[in-house]
Parts: C-alpha cells; structure tokens; sequence
C-alpha cells in the first residue's frame, strides 16, 4: 500500500525559523566592516570616526568613508588593552583583536528552550492521545493488525468447543472461496457475536479463523473506542472500517464489545455515556454500509449479552449468535491434551482423572492447573510432572494457597475439624451427593481455616428438589457440628450459609420448588433485571408475597439444618473419630475418609 505522508504546521514555522537565522548572519557578515585595533587608532587621530559604542571586549561604530562621499560606515573591532597597544604603535606594529566566535553558543541558546519546549508538548499529546505519534492520528484506529502470515492459531489450538469451531468453519470457507456462497445468492453473515463467560477461549476461536482463512486480523478492545474527547470514538471506528477494506478480505475482531455497545439512553445526563453512545451509532452505520461481499468478516466477543443494545443484535448487524460454553468432562480432557504438548509430564497420565476433578472449569483455569503443576514439580526438583502434582494444582487453583505458617490456636483446630467433619459425614450419608474427595484443616486462600471437596462422577445438568435440598443439608453440616460437639456455634459457617441461603431462594422465587408459594418464578431475566434497574421499576411482586417467600426459604434453611443435627447425631462416633484422625493429619482422602465410616460402623 502506498504511503500517503501528512502536510504538518510544523514544517512551515521551522522553515521560516531557519530562514532568519541565516539571513541575519549574512546580513551582519556584509554590512559591518571587520577592522583591525590599529587601524581604529588611526582612524580616530584622524577624526574620522563619527560614533562609537563601547563594550566590554568590542567596539562598534560609525565611520567616514575614504571617498569623502559624506556616507558613514559600520564598522567593528577588538578593544585591546590601552598599554599594549601604545607600545605597538610607537614600534609601527600593525595589530589587532581576535573576535571570539559564539556562533554555536548563540544557537543552541536559541535550539534548546525552542526544542525543550517541543519535546514537553510532543509529550504532553503523546500521553493523552494514548501512545499515539500525535496530536493529528487521535481519531485513527488503534487496532493491533496482524497481517496472515503473523496469525499462527489454527482450530487444531482449540478443544473442548466443537460446536462453535463448526460454526465458524463455514467464515472460513467464505474468505477463501466466496465465489461458492455468491452464486446462489446467499450472502454470508455481516457480524459474528461470540457470547460465553470468561475464560472459554472467545478471542482464541477468532484469532483462529483468521488463521485458518490466511487473512489480516484487526484486533482491538471496546474499551478502545471510547476516549475522553468526544467524537474520537467514531472518527477511530470510521478509520478502522476504512482500513480493513484496504486490507480485504480480512477480520475485524472486538473484544469486550459490552463496554462499547451498552444500552443507549441510560447513564445519566453526564458522565460521558454521550461519546459512548456516539461511537456506538457510528458502529451501526457503518455494519448498515459494508457490504460483506468484499471480504469484511466483523466478530465480537462479549461475556454480558444481556446488556447489548437491541439495535447491534438485529438481523443485518450481528445475526449469528455462537455461544462459547464451559466445556463437557470430553471438553476438559481435549483442552488439557493441547496445554499437557508443551510440558513434560509421566507417561501414561490418566486426563480423564483431571477432567473429572475441574467440573466448571473453562479453557483458561485449565491452562492455569497445567502451569501450576508444572511449577510444582520444578519446586520439588523432578524431571517430569506427575498425577501428585496435578491434585496439588487443583486444590490451589479451587481453594487457594495452603498458609501452613498461619498460626492457629487448638481449640480453633478443634472446632475447624470437627466443622469440616460435619461437612464430610453428611456428605457420605445422604444419597445422590457427590463423594468426598478430600478433607484438610490447612489454611488456604484469605479466608479459610479448612476445607472438604466434593468431586462430581459426571456433568450434570439438571439437579431435582431432593438434590438441592441434600446439598443445603451438607452446607450446613459444619454448623451443625460445631452445635453438637461444642454446644456453641463460631463465625466459620458464614460462606456456607450464603451459598445454602442462595439456593433455598432461588428454589422459591426460581425453581417453583416451594408448595405454598406456587409454581411461579418472581426472577425476571438478566436483560430485564437490567433495564428495570435502570428504569429504577419496582419488583413486580407484592410485599405479602416478598414475606411469604422469605418465610418459606427460612423453613427450608431451618428444616436441613434439623436434619443436620438428626444425621450427625446418629453419627457421632464417626464424627469424633474423623476429627480425632484430622487433627493428627491434617488432610484425609477420600478412601481413609471410606474406610474410617466403615470400621467404626462395623465396630459399633
């Protein structure tokens, strides 16, 4: 592409600038006489000198001409000491001064405050424009552009997402060859719109097509957009649809398209929404001019769909829609197999094992854990990553740092054992919950003084009344502990009574789970929930209903927590002895855990 070089101000006022500095050293080299001392003294006893200014190491002045024409001439010589000089001149010696030459000391006296100056200002523009060349390319595009052979991500890069790879093939296949799509009149989508939540490899399956069609891939944040100075915004959307068809066939890819293309009309009367809301207009206007047929393949990624404005999701605009999901237990072990090609792990590793401990994970923690056990095992000095170190990744990525300095007094250890136990035997008493995997009073993370994880055997997607209610009466197993042992209860239950207290309610106000409340969901949808907000509605439900639905999910929390006594209760002789066996340990697995319930049941 050919340079196109701007016309700059600049290069007209240091033009002019040069100009005069070299016209008034010709000027003051043609037009003043360079005399030596001693001709100035003959000169003066012959009265022919008319004025003079008299400094410090100079003289300057006037002159008659040696034509008698009545004209004055400039003259300039060296002051030399009166001393030397009369005794030069009684010898006949002809002399003179030396005038020192401040020519270089003149200019950079001039260049230096002129170039300080030029240099704070080019500071100053570089800083606000956000690292842009200058004040003039504020309003250009700052995507970052990598041309095709720079875009090294192909769709063997990314696992666990099949459904969206399949999606996408078909961009692919138009940038390549559009010729197939055009001759039976189809038109290839305007936008792509990846929506799932963080983390699932959004931005990777785009940067993937890219790769795989061989084309250039403008990429760039919504956050981008939006500048201070109103108007920058759409000026760098105009500039980047400009490029992008110079570049055709190509890729415009926007990350973060929330903080871009929000809701218009809410915000306040100031706060700068309007500069948002003008960059998003523009947006609009220029998906409404492109026509897809030169090449022009624009996606975006959001984890907030909810929150889009209704005008960027209408056919025309983003009409394919590819929901990037968290990844199936298949998923998990095909994303592991990418990430495990770049370290060295035993041979034989079991993935399927991994997989099975990171339900809910998405793409990024599992590249999280992979680097996690490879640091673990350079810390412990072996040659290869093992299965010990992958559990330890885990529970560090799930849990937090083990605090093995925090200082805890026994009695706290007491109470934190049997609060976990409670947890644990619960867990293993009631059907259909998912086994215990492990039990530690370690400190990890900020937080907590211990912790048990449950390992689910599959992906579940559905969960039944009798679940949710079995998994409340596990959370609170750890209150209930510390009741039955202690005959007191401490503050260590408070996460476990958010969570049970978030499902009983949205079995109530969600799920119709609740006989007296009814099958009725009083949760409006995500976009709703946003727009009634900013509206500042009232909820839809009335105050008697608000009461009884707060009564039913207090009978449901009261109700598991009875059952928590009942169970633990029955159970106390696995409970102490768990705890008993925590204490000397510190971390039990699941299969001590298995085992211990059984001796001691068989034994009483």
């Amino acid at each position: 592409m050919e340079k196109r070089h701007r016309f700059s101000a600049w290069y007209i006022l240091i033009g002019i600038w040069i100009v005069l500095i070299v016209q008034n050293i010709i000027f003051s080299m043609t037009q003043t006489q360079v005399i030596p001392y001693s001709e100035f003294l003959r000169l003066l006893k012959e009265d022919r000198i008319t004025e003079v200014s008299v400094r410090s190491n100079q003289i300057q002045g006037k002159m008659k001409s040696q034509d008698h024409s009545g004209g004055d001439v400039l003259f300039r010589t060296i002051k030399v000491d009166p001393e030397i000089s009369d005794l030069l001149d009684e010898h006949g010696v002809k002399f003179r001064g030396e005038i020192e030459s401040t020519f270089l000391r003149n200019l950079f006296s001039w260049l230096f405050p002129i170039m300080m100056w030029i240099g704070i200002w080019y500071l100053v523009m570089k800083r606000m424009s956000g690292q842009q060349p200058g004040f003039m390319t504020l309003g250009r595009n700052r995507a970052k552009i990598y041309m095709e052979d720079e875009v090294n991500v192909t769709f063997e890069d990314v696992a666990g997402v099949d459904e969206a790879k399949q999606e996408l093939v078909e961009i692919t296949d138009f940038l390549e060859s559009p010729e197939r799509f055009t001759q039976l009149g189809g038109k290839i989508p305007r936008g792509i719109l990846l929506v799932g939540p963080p983390g699932t490899g959004k931005t990777l399956l785009a940067r993937a097509v890219a790769g795989e069609s061989r084309v250039p891939f403008f990429s760039m944040s919504g956050s981008e957009f939006v500048e201070m100075f109103v108007g920058l915004g759409a000026s760098r959307v105009r500039d980047l649809f400009v490029q992008a068809k110079e570049k055709a066939p190509c890729i415009i890819f926007i990350d973060e398209l929330d903080a871009l293309g929000k809701v218009r009309g809410f915000g306040g009367p100031v706060g700068g929404h309007d500069e948002r809301e003008q960059t998003l207009n523009q947006l609009l206007v220029e998906m409404d001019g492109f026509d897809p047929s030169v090449g022009v393949i624009l996606m975006a990624a959001t984890n907030r769909p909810e929150i889009l404005d209704p005008a960027l999701l209408r056919p025309g605009r983003f009409d394919r829609h590819v929901l990037v999901d968290r990844p199936d237990k298949a998923g998990r072990k095909a994303i592991l197999k990418v990430h495990l090609k770049n370290i060295t792990c035993e041979e034989n590793l079991d993935t399927d094992v991994i997989a099975g401990m990171t339900p809910g994970m998405v793409g990024a923690d599992l590249a999280n854990i992979v680097n996690e056990a490879a640091l673990l095992a350079v810390r412990k000095n072996r040659d290869r990553v093992t299965m010990q170190e992958f559990g330890e990744a885990v529970e560090r990525v799930v849990a937090g740092l083990e605090k093995k300095n925090r200082l805890i007094n026994p009695e706290e250890r007491r109470i934190v054992a049997h609060h976990e136990m409670g947890h644990a035997v619960i867990a293993r008493a009631l059907p259909g919950t998912d086994p215990v995997r492990k039990i530690s009073i370690i400190p990890r993370g900020i937080a907590a003084l211990g912790y048990t994880m449950q390992v689910p055997t599959e992906d579940r997607f559905l969960m039944k009344k009798s679940e949710l209610l079995n998994k409340i009466c596990t959370l609170l197993g750890g209150r209930a502990a510390e009741e039955i042992v202690f005959s007191d209860i401490s503050t260590g239950a408070h996460n476990d009574l958010a969570r049970s207290t978030d499902i009983a309610r949205s079995m109530v106000r969600e799920y119709g789970m609740s006989s007296k409340v009814g099958q009725v969901c009083f949760a409006r949808e995500k976009q709703g929930q946003f727009l009634d907000l900013m509206q500042g509605r009232a909820q839809e439900y009335s105050e008697a209903t608000a009461r009884l639905i707060d009564a039913e999910v207090r009978e449901i929390i009261d109700g598991q927590y009875r059952r928590a006594l009942k169970i633990l209760t029955g159970n106390r002789p696995v409970l102490d002895s768990g705890a008993v066996l925590l204490l000397d340990k510190e971390k039990i697995e699941g299969a001590e855990l298995e085992a211990l319930m059984d001796r001691v049941t068989s034994a009483g």
